[in-house]
């Protein structure tokens, strides 16, 4: 049986740690992308990788290139390339030159891989996510934005530290844009079925949910000249474990949503199935008021940053 073949564009922490997680758990045959100019680092990086297999124990061929005629018929692309804010540019600076470096990596994606699955990690998530779809001109099930998946295990995380759990006991869903405006779902929240407000009072309930919105600038603040990344990437994984292994994992992912919670034609974070076509269906989930207000409110802001990024760049507006 042919094994998958796993793109990651960008081999910088998040790509290099995404190939890392894939390789270990056998997903595929790995390549690593990065720019020209970068030269020999995405081989290097895949030998020392390769190098780790018989330590590790897993097989699998990974190559490391600068040329996207490598990733050909990939079975699944991972799309991590971008650049984090500098000194100096604003939000808007940031989001045009993403959206044009993550629009000329869709524009390769489309001619070498015209039938994966993309999955989607580079910020500003939504809009990006948005970027690639529009760029590639896939049907929108096979473009698919990772944050929900980290944002839920970040929050996980977090409970677990409270209550002295294990994180394998904590269930949770989240909805929205990835950042500020992501909405955790307290009523689909649970330690081994407890729904969480029985386990926690309101207040230090609250204060969990706001470090998860703040987790990646916590992760900032710490770091002090960087970003995430082992998680990031580990989430990234899964969702290609889903694909390319077809498991049918209900889990929160920036998905094309129309009529799906009135949202009207933007990529933001519900829950899907995801499988070997991508996303299969999404999980329509009553809310409460609370929710559906927060959510009205995410969906708003992801609208206005692809609304902002289509000023900036000409992209199609939203109507």
């Amino acid at each position: 049986m042919r094994r998958a073949k796993v793109s990651i564009i960008g081999a910088g922490n998040v790509g290099a740690t995404t190939a890392l997680w894939c390789a270990a758990a056998e997903l595929g045959d790995i390549v690593l992308l990065d720019l020209p100019q970068t030269e020999g680092m995405p081989k290097g990086k895949a030998l020392d990788l390769a190098q780790a297999g018989p330590i590790v124990g897993f097989d699998g061929q990974l190559q490391g290139t600068n040329s996207y005629d490598d990733t050909a018929d990939s079975d699944v692309v991972v799309i991590t390339a971008g650049v984090a804010r500098k000194p100096g540019m604003s939000r808007d600076d940031l989001l045009a030159v993403n959206a044009q470096i993550v629009g000329s990596v869709a524009e390769q994606v489309r001619r070498t891989s015209p039938d994966a699955v993309v999955i989607v990690v580079s910020n500003p998530l939504d809009a990006m996510t948005y970027r690639v779809w529009e760029v590639t001109g896939f049907p929108p099930h096979r473009v698919v934005g990772q944050a929900g998946v980290l944002d839920a295990a970040r929050f996980r995380t977090f409970l677990a530290m409270e209550l002295g759990v294990s994180v394998e006991d904590v269930s949770a869903m989240l909805l929205g844009g990835h950042g500020d405006t992501m909405v955790p779902l307290v009523s689909c929240t649970s330690v081994s079925g407890i729904p969480i407000r029985q386990l926690l009072p309101a207040d230090r309930l609250e204060k969990i949910i706001q470090r998860t919105r703040d987790g990646g600038a916590e992760i900032v603040g710490l770091l002090k000249t960087g970003s995430a990344y082992y998680a990031p990437a580990a989430a990234a994984a899964q969702m290609v474990e889903a694909i390319v292994r077809d498991k049918k994992r209900v889990l929160p992912c920036a998905a094309y949503c129309d009529k799906e919670y009135g949202v009207g034609g933007l990529f933001v974070g519900v829950p899907v199935v995801l499988g070997a076509k991508g996303v299969e269906r999404i999980v329509q989930l009553e809310l409460t008021t609370a929710e559906q207000e927060a959510f009205r409110r995410s969906v708003e802001a992801v609208r206005n940053l692809v609304e902002t990024m289509g000023r900036l760049i000409g992209s199609r507006q939203i109507e």
